[in-house]
């Protein structure tokens, strides 16, 4: 649709480097990536992505989403993912704008929306944190209404937040809309999966038994467990185990630690099973992984 290209020529107009740039504040960015990309390991936020141009593919516990510029992705929670723009050229660069989902303003919707479609599934069981849908065209055209105020400071103080409302609106209303009604539903197991998830986050580098973290979400050991992996398709330990090899992979690279230190400092008691684990997620055994990485850095943040 010609509304795509536009919104492609507005994106590479306030991306004309290779990056992330915020637009009208810290919750919306633009995106530019004007080659392929190495495989991308981070944790992706609670976010949406439209695309504008070029297309990249998201591994997250076995599933691989592909988006492009017809396509948007929703992810609902913080999730570990291997990211890689997979088409993308200096002339026809990888462009795509970027808004963290806010809890507040999605539970404010769907209190003025009443009885959507979207709200109909609260007795229905959870579904994936992460999934792709065609972008229609009132979606598209807030979005790019929202990128346009990058030319007037001004009025993106005032009209920012109402155009933020009204991209979570039009998200609401199509089939990604349980996707972002589940975030807010104060009692429900949604909330306990992102409470497990905060937790683990925080205490990644610190063993933990299922019951302990099932207490914390206020779940059964049972119903965490199959609840965690409805959501973010990994069980809760190999949700940890990703953080703290990715952690491992900075501090190898940034504080330049060596592999033992490094395996220690995130949690890890065995030298060789850290070795092992980071090998299975990378690819290749710490040093040799890192020697690789030390003149690709883009390689080591998801954005």
């Amino acid at each position: 649709m010609a509304e795509q290209g536009e919104l492609a020529a507005l994106i590479e107009r306030y991306a004309p480097q290779d990056g992330s740039y915020e637009v009208c504040g810290p919750r919306c960015a633009v995106v530019r990536t004007s080659q392929p990309s190495e495989p991308v390991h981070g944790v992706f936020g609670a976010a949406a992505c439209v695309v504008a141009q070029g297309t990249k593919q998201v591994i997250s516990g076995g599933q691989t989403l592909i988006y492009d510029a017809l396509r948007y992705v929703v992810v609902s929670v913080d999730l570990p993912v291997i990211g890689q723009v997979i088409e993308a050229t200096p002339e026809t660069p990888y462009l795509c704008f970027r808004m963290e989902l806010d809890p507040e303003v999605i539970g404010d919707l769907l209190l003025q929306t009443g009885a959507e479609a979207a709200l109909a599934h609260d007795g229905g069981p959870l579904i994936g944190a992460m999934a792709v849908s065609e972008v229609n065209p009132p979606l598209l055209d807030a979005v790019m209404r929202m990128v346009r105020l990058m030319e007037t400071p001004r009025d993106a103080a005032v009209l920012a937040p109402l155009i933020e409302r009204e991209i979570l609106y039009r998200i609401l209303l199509g089939d990604q809309g349980p996707r972002l009604a589940q975030i807010t539903r104060a009692n429900g197991r949604m909330r306990q999966v992102r409470r497990a998830i905060g937790w683990i986050k925080q205490h990644f580098d610190e063993p933990f038994r299922i019951e302990d973290l099932a207490a914390e979400a206020r779940m059964s050991p049972s119903a965490l467990h199959r609840h965690f992996k409805a959501v973010t398709a990994l069980s809760p330990l190999q949700y940890q185990k990703q953080l703290r090899l990715q952690e491992a992979r900075k501090l190898i690279l940034v504080q330049r630690l060596d592999a033992g230190s490094a395996g220690h400092a995130v949690g890890y008691d065995s030298a060789s099973q850290f070795s092992r684990e980071y090998a299975r997620l990378f690819g290749a055994p710490p040093l040799r992984d890192v020697a690789r990485l030390r003149g690709r850095p883009d390689m080591l943040v998801e954005t």
